[in-house]
């Protein structure tokens, strides 16, 4: 027995011991980070820290996903169509599913809008495994042919990047958003080797503030971020583009259609995929899912092989003006140097690329919808352009440049889909070496947005957010009511009373109450009604009245009811409409929980605005 407790207690001091050795490593770390760092000096550090590994993640993501495609592509003959384009989507998209499900056990899928999700409403919180389960899962996907986008997925693992190191160092929520911030931009940077668009990626999709706080840590990660992707794959542009046509000002009218089209085009893009995910998200089967996304991916790309991937091949070969090399593969590769089925083709891919997109996702794949957008506005631009010329819809004796009209629908799709013009300008410019038509891409980016913005008002990584209430923006007071929850608002000290109560018995609550309203409940605690100590001063002295009245004589109905868990914005609408300064909040059967009142939301207002601002 002596020997069993000896070996007890050894067992607690070790423990102990690893305890104690733990938190004086945590308060070392702690202790040297104040005395050699100030705050903002050690964001810019973290900042260039998160920078290096997020362009490092981006890098080997392109390495693998180039890798897993090569070996795949090898296989497969240029002269006519191929069955295997009907077996490696498939496979891509089960063995993604498996990791996903099996190892991962996290919904990792649409990254940016869990990025946008963890800043809402997770305190920009992303769970560790997040800095690598995209990366496998999406290499997996789009390597073997899944038509999606690697943007959605370096972001997320960016994102989880700057949150787990910033996390590290036990750093403010807001500051902790910055570094989520940060690892986006560079992973956006890394990718496209595009430091300005990563920088703006999250302004306007992240919908960070750009200010003096926040500005030299976000470039400080996107340049770091490019800068490892030119080190590793050169400096070489994503999408070789060279201009053998000058812009010339007579063409601002096309542009300008140009822009209205995209804005049409890119709100054909968001409503697809809008609908297409609520088609795969009311199949409860995942099995069932797979089978018919799988199935719908494979044939769409034995039909038309430039869906596979990304389908960054069938960009570079329309900038360069020639558009014959995208029918290898395919059955209709006997017909390349037909106008007519050229014009079709191209019309069929930019039509099919959504649906592809969205059956890969909802099949169980893992990718973005970010570059879909940049491939869909490629074959928009060639199509408008290759349309105009083909019949001679345009004025003067020269046609329009193919290479240029391409390179602006490119800019012209992305800026309607993700409601992003300033980061569609640069990304476009920096991506391409397009600098030149920077006047024309602006002009068809604002026009498309433009036209985008009457029909919809979210981009296509927001709307998810914004229709649940759930989306941050530039707008502080939408921001700060979004980061507000329900349940740190809510009192619970108001004492309850039941309409059968006497009005002596309310008066007996009322004296040990240190509130003037009281809410009315029955036996099953469902709320029916409210006492106001104002509505009945003028009867609860009056003895006589003690013993004939009772509380549903003179309770009133409460002007509106909180459900609880609404956003915090339809919350204050509803102050507003009824002018009441305090409301009772119930579950959705109706059992009163307590009150919300404006004194504090107006109180933790404050103290989220305070908490949030970087400056």
């Amino acid at each position: 027995m002596e020997c069993r407790l000896v070996r007890v207690n050894n067992s607690i001091n070790i423990s102990n011991t690893h305890t104690l050795h733990s938190q004086s490593w945590n308060q070392r770390l702690q202790a040297l980070r104040q005395r050699y760092f100030t705050e903002r000096n050690l964001v810019v550090i973290l900042a260039l820290a998160v920078g290096i590994m997020s362009g490092l993640a981006a890098v080997l993501l392109k390495f693998l996903i180039g890798a897993i495609a090569h070996l795949a592509m090898s296989t497969i003959q240029r002269t006519h169509g191929n069955i295997l384009y009907l077996i490696f989507p498939a496979v891509g998209i089960l063995l993604s599913a498996l990791y996903v499900y099996y190892l991962v056990r996290d919904n990792i899928s649409h990254g940016v809008t869990r990025v946008l999700y963890a800043i809402a409403l997770k305190k920009s919180r992303l769970h560790i495994r997040n800095t690598y389960s995209s990366l496998i899962a999406s290499s997996l996907t789009i390597g073997l042919g899944g038509s999606v986008g690697a943007e959605g997925p370096i972001v997320f693992t960016g994102a989880a990047i700057g949150s787990n190191l910033g996390r590290v160092f036990k750093l403010s929520p807001q500051t902790l958003m910055l570094l989520v911030g940060c690892g986006a931009a560079a992973g956006i940077a890394g990718i496209f080797k595009a430091p300005i668009a990563g920088l703006l990626f999250t302004v306007e999709v992240l919908m960070l503030d750009l200010t003096a706080g926040s500005a030299i840590p976000l470039m400080v990660a996107s340049v770091a971020g490019a800068t490892i992707a030119y080190i590793f794959t050169g400096y070489s542009v994503e999408f070789p583009f060279a201009q053998s046509e000058p812009f010339w000002a007579n063409r601002l009218p096309y542009v300008i259609l140009l822009g209205v089209f995209c804005g049409f085009v890119s709100l054909y893009f968001n409503k697809v995929t809008e609908m297409m995910e609520g088609v795969f998200s009311r199949m409860n089967n995942r099995i069932y899912r797979y089978v018919i996304g799988a199935v719908l991916l494979s044939v769409l790309i034995f039909l038309l092989p430039p869906l596979y991937g990304e389908g960054y091949g069938a960009i570079i070969n329309l900038l360069s003006g020639d558009a014959s090399e995208i029918f290898n593969g395919s059955v209709f590769f006997g017909h390349r140097d037909n106008a007519i089925y050229t014009l079709l083709f191209i019309f069929a891919l930019g039509l099919m690329k959504p649906i592809a997109t969205s059956a890969t996702n909802g099949a169980g794949g893992v990718g973005g919808t970010f570059a879909p957008s940049l491939y869909v506005g490629c074959m928009a631009g060639f199509f408008f352009v290759f349309l105009f010329n083909h019949f001679g819809f345009f004025m003067g004796d020269e046609p329009l440049s193919t290479k240029n009209f391409t390179l602006m629908g490119m800019a012209g799709v992305m800026a309607g889909v993700m409601h992003a013009p300033l980061m569609a300008i640069f990304l476009t410019a920096e991506m391409t070496g397009g600098y030149d038509l920077f006047l024309p891409l602006l002009v068809v980016s604002a026009t498309s947005y433009g036209t985008s913005r009457l029909f919809v008002p979210y981009g296509i990584y927001t709307r998810r957010l914004a229709q649940r209430g759930e989306l941050l923006t530039h707008q502080k007071d939408q921001s700060v009511l979004t980061l507000l929850k329900m349940d740190s608002v809510i009192e619970k000290d108001f004492s309850s009373v039941t309409p059968e109560m006497s009005l002596k018995d309310m008066v007996d609550v009322i004296s040990k109450s240190s509130r003037n309203l009281f809410p009315v409940v029955d036996s099953e605690n469902v709320l029916i009604g409210v006492v106001l100590l104002d509505d009945i001063r003028n009867i609860m002295f009056r003895t006589d009245l003690y013993r004939r009245l009772n509380v549903e004589r003179f309770m009133a109905r409460p002007p509106a009811k909180i459900i609880v868990g609404s956003p915090m914005e339809g919350v204050m609408k509803t102050f507003d409409e009824t002018g009441a300064w305090n409301l009772p909040v119930i579950d959705e059967e109706g059992h009163y929980i307590g009150f919300v009142s404006k004194s504090k939301i107006f109180n933790s207002y404050r103290q989220v605005l305070k908490h949030y601002s970087y400056d």
